[in-house]
């Protein structure tokens, strides 16, 4: 598998300090609040990239943190008038319900910030013993200069990273570039008792020691937004190889942007949208899809209009769900002299698919993979007057295989009451009796209960809307 290596610029093919095992570190939400639509991509999108993994047979040891110490942390206690603590599991709650609706697994382990801070204590003091770290008033400060390979990893040098960047200058630092490792509490603020004062970790330095902790000196992957490269993943390689001496990650993945009808994300700009507003007009499926429709690198646009376009694809794919259910319910054939030939001439999807998979988890080109074999599927199962049970079975085979390595249409187990199937069964003698308005009552009665009938030439068909 090739993914592209943002430390490199280019294409790398996948080779892991483990055979058949990957470690893999995402930065997490700071849990404050509800995640948002942009928040959703990065979640997605490394969760299929795990997913892929397992399925062409990795191990995989995926660790994605909580940032439960923060400055919007604290001012959302202080509003409240309660913890911190409150403010963070509750919020961690939320996270997982919108994670398990966006189809998001749970990480192999999710630390914590404030779970790590006698190891982010012991990290700092060894930067500070190595001379690349220094306490200022209560604070400590990374010596930015003082590692050489600053700006690797967004391939700027550091004057130019000096002159773009947004300084916090400050007199109690040494050089304007130099970031916090710790930070002071300030008066009415939570804190930690550690050498330096009464304070807190910096941001930076949480990630640096839980991957440490949890996935060892050097990982394979480093995943997360493009928006972290710098200054949060230069400022981890940094701290991470001084204290270290070796390679912090091996590869570095980036999504790209989302933006709302072009502009980007902004609550002054009112197009500010949590995952679960969305989730409640579109479902949270639908999101999953749209996510996946792009490349995982290109920028992305959310629109009414593109929103409403994936739900109608999504909708595509579960009619061809359906349409293969009915046959495996209903056909009288178990198999077809043309059937062996009609499942190899399909199997070409599949490594379509995995093609696409292993470029760069091309998601894109591996969901027009499926689009095709949907469409030949249909095909099969509409155009032949009697499909074979075999048929359908072998087409759903290789359907929910490559559905269920994005984690797309989920089968959905229709349950229908005792009520329910004798109406439908009466509304189909009153068809055969010519009685077409006792069959209409049925039908409308039935759709106030929310089971839509649609009437094939295969028979029946039933949704709940």
């Amino acid at each position: 598998m090739k993914i592209y290596n943002t430390l490199s610029r280019k294409k790398e093919e996948l080779k892991t300090i483990e055979e058949g095992k990957v470690r893999v570190y995402v930065c997490g939400p700071t849990v404050y609040n509800l995640i948002h639509i942009g928040n959703a991509r990065p979640l997605i999108v490394f969760d299929t990239f795990r997913r892929y993994l397992e399925y062409i047979g990795y191990e995989v040891n995926f660790v994605q943190n909580f940032t439960d110490i923060d400055d919007k942390i604290i001012k959302k206690a202080n509003e409240e008038e309660c913890s911190i603590g409150e403010i963070t599991e509750r919020y961690i709650g939320e996270y997982f319900t919108d994670a398990k609706g966006l189809g998001v697994r749970a990480a192999t382990v999710h630390p914590k910030a404030t779970e790590n801070i006698e190891g982010i204590i012991d990290f700092i003091s060894d930067l500070m013993e190595k001379g690349y770290a220094y306490e200022s008033q209560g604070d400590v400060y990374f010596r930015t200069k003082k590692f050489h390979e600053y700006g690797k990893l967004s391939h700027m040098p550091l004057e130019e990273l000096e002159a773009g960047a947004r300084i916090d200058v400050s007199d109690i630092k040494e050089d304007p570039m130099d970031f916090a490792l710790w930070k002071k509490a300030k008066e009415g603020e939570p804190y930690y008792n550690s050498p330096f004062s009464e304070g807190r970790p910096g941001w930076h330095i949480e990630c640096s020691v839980m991957a440490n902790k949890y996935l060892g000196q050097t990982i394979d992957i480093h995943c997360g937004g493009k928006d972290l490269s710098f200054p949060h993943h230069e400022n981890e390689i940094a701290q991470s190889e001084c204290k270290n001496g070796c390679t912090f990650a091996n590869y570095w993945m980036h999504n790209g942007f989302l933006n709302i009808d072009n502009k980007k994300m902004s609550k002054s700009k009112n197009n500010f949208f949590t995952v679960r507003e969305i989730a409640e007009k579109y479902g949270y499926e639908t999101i999953r899809f749209f996510m996946l429709q792009a490349h995982y690198r290109t920028p992305i646009n959310f629109t009414q209009e593109i929103i409403e376009g994936s739900k109608a694809s999504l909708e595509r794919l579960y009619n061809c769900l359906e349409n293969m259910n009915y046959v495996i319910k209903n056909s009288s054939v178990s198999k077809n002299e043309e059937d062996d030939k009609i499942i190899e001439s399909v199997l070409c999807y599949k490594e379509k698919f995995k093609e696409a998979m292993e470029d760069d988890l091309n998601t894109a080109d591996a969901i027009s993979a499926i689009f095709e074999l949907t469409r030949d599927i249909n095909i099969n199962l509409m155009e032949d007057k009697n499909p074979s049970l075999y048929l359908a079975e072998e087409f759903k085979k290789l359907f929910t295989e490559l559905c269920g390595v994005l984690n797309i249409v989920e089968e959905k187990t229709e349950v229908l009451d005792e009520e329910i199937e004798k109406l439908i069964e009466e509304r189909q003698q009153a068809r055969k009796n010519k009685d077409f308005k006792r069959a209409d009552e049925i039908r409308d009665y039935l759709k106030e209960k929310g089971i839509v009938l649609e009437d094939t030439r295969e028979g029946v068909k039933f949704k709940r809307v």
